[in-house]
């Protein structure tokens, strides 16, 4: 049969042969991306964290959603954890549960508000103190807020978006700051930031304009790192999560619910369990990947007036 189209080929003009070409490759290279897909998602085994990278992990933003989520996954996998979060009263309730659960995880918590001028500017200090003693093999860049409600640009108080800024943005790259230093001399480690669709599957997110800026900088942040120490045994990953059910979905998107397409904060972090130490950008939960795939096929133009829509509808239920 082939030989028989190839046959037919020879006789049609120059023109319509390399169309037919061009098109078999265009479909040759959707095969093998689909199959590419499929095998990160499903058959590609998850690397062994503590033998790879060290026995400890430091989680930012450890108490609620993803982060939480995380910290479980990390002690599953027979991690020592280091969590960091604001709120001390709920550091110590979830440190609790995960010794309930795991025995042998040694925990380490530490009280930091990244909104903080005054804070942020000892995170250094702060981070050192609580890692004395312990090398940090796995750093989790989790911590991240937005606004609380959707605003045009000119509309947010400049203490809300300064704040967006410091948590997001500054945070998270004097956290790294901090870490990278030892994985450098022990020639190993795994950073993973928690990056944002609003900012990497959608050309644009109106109305929620600077929080979409500083996981852009995320995103940007951890391909820049994963090209300057891959050579050092460091592996920096930007994970691109879409809608995951947590405290701030739940305020801002009014998502209660995991269903399908959107994440509980378990399923995700049990997805991106699987994916750390591999390819420099990546969205864990396969439902979410469909969705980007599925967004690339639309017009930018379009996907801007949709999500202009979405904020606008959100504004106007607030004011």
């Amino acid at each position: 049969m082939l030989s028989t189209f190839i046959g037919h080929l020879k006789t049609q003009p120059l023109g319509f042969v390399l169309v037919c070409f061009l098109g078999f490759l265009k479909l040759l290279s959707f095969s093998l991306n689909l199959l590419k897909w499929f095998y990160k998602s499903f058959l590609r085994k998850p690397k062994n964290l503590k033998q790879s990278y060290g026995s400890w992990a430091l989680i930012t933003g450890a108490t609620d959603g993803i982060g939480k989520a995380f910290a479980y996954e990390l002690a599953k996998q027979g991690l020592n954890l280091i969590l960091v979060s604001r709120n001390i009263k709920k550091l110590k309730t979830v440190s609790k549960e995960i010794q309930e659960n795991f025995q042998t995880t040694k925990i380490k918590i530490l009280s930091l508000d990244f909104s903080s001028e005054d804070q942020l500017r000892k995170v250094q200090e702060m981070i050192e103190e609580a890692t004395k003693g312990v090398d940090v093999g796995v750093l989790i860049n989790n911590v991240g807020i937005t606004y609380p409600e959707a605003r045009f640009f000119d509309e947010v108080d400049e203490e809300i978006w300064m704040s967006i800024v410091r948590v997001n943005l500054e945070g998270t790259s004097r956290v790294t700051r901090t870490v990278v230093g030892g994985m450098i001399e022990r020639k190993k480690g795994a950073i993973v930031n928690i990056g944002s669709g609003a900012s990497i599957v959608v050309p644009s997110h109106p109305l929620y304009t600077i929080y979409a800026a500083t996981k852009a900088y995320i995103d940007q942040l951890s391909r820049c790192l994963y090209v300057e120490y891959k050579s050092c045994g460091i592996d920096v990953q930007c994970q691109v999560p879409l809608y995951v059910v947590t405290n701030m979905t739940s305020r801002v998107a009014s998502i209660e619910r995991s269903s399908l397409f959107i994440a509980s904060p378990q399923d995700y972090a049990k997805a991106a369990i699987h994916h750390i130490g591999y390819e420099p950008r990546c969205t864990p939960y396969w439902p979410h990947s469909l969705q980007w795939f599925f967004a690339r096929l639309l017009p930018e133009s379009l996907l801007d007036s949709w999500r202009l829509s979405i904020g606008l509808a959100r504004r106007n239920s607030t004011i």
